[in-house]
């Protein structure tokens, strides 16, 4: 048992040996494609007409809400779980998840015939649990936000002897999650500018691996000013938790930044900016009634903080990924009450 005790970690997260903290190449990023096209249909590059309007430029969806989970993450775990180490496919897989890393990994775990334990907090999105045990995962709630259920999921994966997969700190993960990119630049090389969400970082992460690397576009990351601890570890290179979490978009509700993201984000990302929950809303609002696409509070994020660049986007290419669709009900009443 040994070999599944936490070694020393450079943030407030648990990792294992099994953890690097390298991150992956581009050609980690082409072989992850290879292996990505096999298990999950090709997601869209598609105009949108109302941002495109709005901010006089050419504006492009990468519509990942289409995937078979409604969210990017599953690229990362389809991917990491193809290259799990056998010693690891009969204790099977834990992580912790506000819902879209752990639908990725139930997913990807159900792929491959892997078990899967995920870890949640109290108040999770009621749907997204729902999804996870449809794909055959066991979930466990635990705790009030989703740093209690990351706690107690690294405690069980050293008693017990699962793969513990951590949220950010794996290359394989952002190394799948990076095959979006690839997919933008095959079909819209010309791209100037591309907003990711930001709440752990792996999205942006990958994007700022493949259209950052391969292309002259600026890449913007974008999180909420009520959950802001990326962008404070981004911004003064510390990887202190921050002391508050308030948003309602559970996409990017975390306190904890994460070494290897944090590590890229600093190398790569050419701009990151903060928007308001209010502007959330509105951002989610927009995309309902004008492009009638319903996506999630940290999807949003990538749409408000475009929209809050207007003057700065004129005639340029614009894509900013619409990387879930998985609003709770109680949050889709809540944009019209």
């Amino acid at each position: 048992m040994g070999k599944y005790e936490p070694i020393k970690s450079p943030d407030a997260s648990t990792i294992f040996p099994y953890h690097e903290l390298t991150p992956p190449t581009i050609d980690d990023l082409r072989h992850a494609h290879s292996v990505v096209q096999e298990h999950l249909p090709r997601t869209p590059l598609v105009r949108s007409e109302w941002l495109s309007h709005e901010l006089d430029a050419e504006v492009y969806l990468k519509r990942e809400d289409v995937s078979p989970i409604g969210a990017f993450k599953v690229r990362g775990g389809v991917y990491l779980v193809s290259q799990l180490d056998d010693e690891f496919r009969e204790p099977g897989l834990i992580a912790a998840s506000t819902g879209n890393h752990g639908q990725s990994i139930a997913y990807a775990g159900r792929e491959f015939e892997v078990p899967v334990v995920i870890c949640v907090p109290d108040d999770a999105n009621p749907g997204k649990v729902a999804s996870m045990e449809r794909l055959g995962a066991e979930v466990l709630h635990q705790g009030d936000d989703f740093d209690e259920a990351r706690e107690h999921a690294e405690h069980l994966a050293s008693e017990e002897g699962y793969r513990y997969v951590h949220s950010a700190n794996e290359p394989h993960l952002i190394a799948g999650v990076g095959t979006a990119g690839l997919e933008v630049i095959e079909d819209r090389p010309e791209v100037d500018v591309l907003f990711s969400p930001v709440g752990g970082g792996s999205s942006a992460s990958g994007y700022c691996l493949s259209v950052g690397e391969l292309t002259d576009a600026e890449i913007i990351g974008v999180q909420s000013s009520a959950a802001p601890g990326m962008h404070q570890a981004w911004r003064d290179g510390t990887l202190e938790p921050y002391p508050t979490m308030e948003t309602f978009a559970e996409g990017l509700a975390t306190r904890v930044p994460f070494a290897l993201t944090v590590d890229i984000l600093r190398e790569y990302l050419d701009d990151f900016v903060l928007v308001d929950d209010t502007d959330l809303k509105s951002a989610l609002r927009g995309m309902l009634e004008h492009e009638h696409i319903l996506i999630e509070g940290a999807s949003a994020s990538a749409v408000a903080g475009a929209l809050a660049m207007t003057d700065e986007l004129t005639g340029k290419t614009v894509v900013m990924p619409t990387s879930g669709r998985n609003l709770s009900i109680e949050n889709l009443k809540s944009l019209f009450e």
